[in-house]
């Protein structure tokens, strides 16, 4: 594969895969990005513009969506609406840009017979129980719980359907929770992280037991270029990288790493249908594909993480004050 279309490139963990690609390889890539609130060309500063074109546009528009797919060899789809509290508010941009974008790109990969690769969340399979060693693996059923979930895992859906179908040359992944550079301060690491370094107390969401599979977004990108070159067509692979812990732990590291008590942090309403837990097995995809993280232990990627922060407060900071606000309204 030379040329890659990678939708939703200036979102964050598409702008650190697009970056990714500038530094593993000599692919050429366009990128399509809306350009929502969660999208930021700043994201892409510096990359080579002979080997990077930016075209700002809609997964839903079938005539752009059309040409750009024309071109390239393969699709990387992480365009998505993508924050549950907002899918809570309205549902709306939810449905348009995760079921209908896809089905739109499905649409054009399907007549030009291009490679394409689904990118999912681990959030389509509902939650686990918090005292239980259950891990989500490729066979879990669907259970989504949240209006977000539920259209990612109808994409999910449309995706297998246009394989068995059209003979759509696809493969798919569900990744469990990201962090790294450039993902928006709304999130939960980065904005713990934000408000520490503006002199803020962090916010807890009700008791903080709740727990996510971190995984850093350098590794969840590895392992979607490893899929895309040697995954089996038709399959979904989950990617994870055993890094469970409860959001109040991970309060704590971010506190003790930034050098202030681990309990200098407030407790704030929890979040309407808030998931338990999430765990992936990732054993199809280490075992057949050979993959493995790189950054094995979380407080050594979260190190990384803080550290970038601190190091580019001019991309974070014009942000922050209008996100506080807004979360502020909900008693968060």
């Amino acid at each position: 594969m030379d040329t890659l279309l990678v939708t939703g490139g200036a979102g964050f963990i598409g702008a650190n895969f697009v970056r990714w690609l500038m530094d593993q390889t000599a692919v050429r890539v366009t990128v399509l990005d809306k350009l929502t609130y969660a999208g930021n060309r700043d994201s892409l500063a510096g990359l080579p513009g002979d080997r990077v074109e930016f075209v700002r546009g809609d997964v839903c528009d079938a005539e752009l969506v059309e040409r750009l797919v024309a071109g390239v060899d393969a699709v990387v789809h992480f365009a998505a609406e993508s924050h549950n509290d907002n899918s809570l508010n309205d549902p709306s941009p939810f449905i348009q840009t995760n079921l209908v974008g896809t089905y739109t790109l499905l649409q054009a990969v399907r007549r030009h017979g291009v490679r394409y690769h689904h990118i999912s969340t681990d959030e389509v399979y509902g939650d686990l129980e918090l005292d239980v060693p259950t891990r989500f693996t490729e066979a879990t059923p669907y259970n989504p719980s949240s209006p977000y979930s539920a259209s990612k895992a109808g994409s999910d859906l449309l995706v297998r359907a246009w394989v068995r179908s059209f003979d759509v040359q696809a493969t798919l992944s569900n990744c469990s929770n990201n962090y790294g550079p450039y993902q928006h301060i709304e999130k939960f690491i980065p904005r713990q992280i934000t408000n520490v370094l503006c002199g803020l107390r962090p916010k807890l969401y009700g008791s903080g037991a709740n727990v996510r599979d971190w995984i850093h977004v350098d590794d969840h990108n590895e392992a979607v270029w490893t899929i895309l070159n040697r995954g089996q067509i038709g399959q979904t692979y989950l990617i994870g990288a055993d890094g469970e812990r409860d959001n109040r732990q991970v309060i704590e590291d971010i506190l003790t790493l930034l050098g202030r008590p681990s309990d200098d942090y407030d407790l704030v309403a929890d979040r309407p249908g808030h998931d338990l837990r999430y765990a992936i097995d990732s054993t199809k995809l280490r075992q057949e594909l050979g993959w493995s993280p790189r950054y094995p232990s979380f407080q050594q990627g979260l190190a990384a993480t803080i550290e970038w922060y601190r190091q580019h407060e001019d991309w974070w900071r014009p942000a922050k004050e209008a996100t506080e606000a807004k979360y502020a309204q909900q008693g968060q």
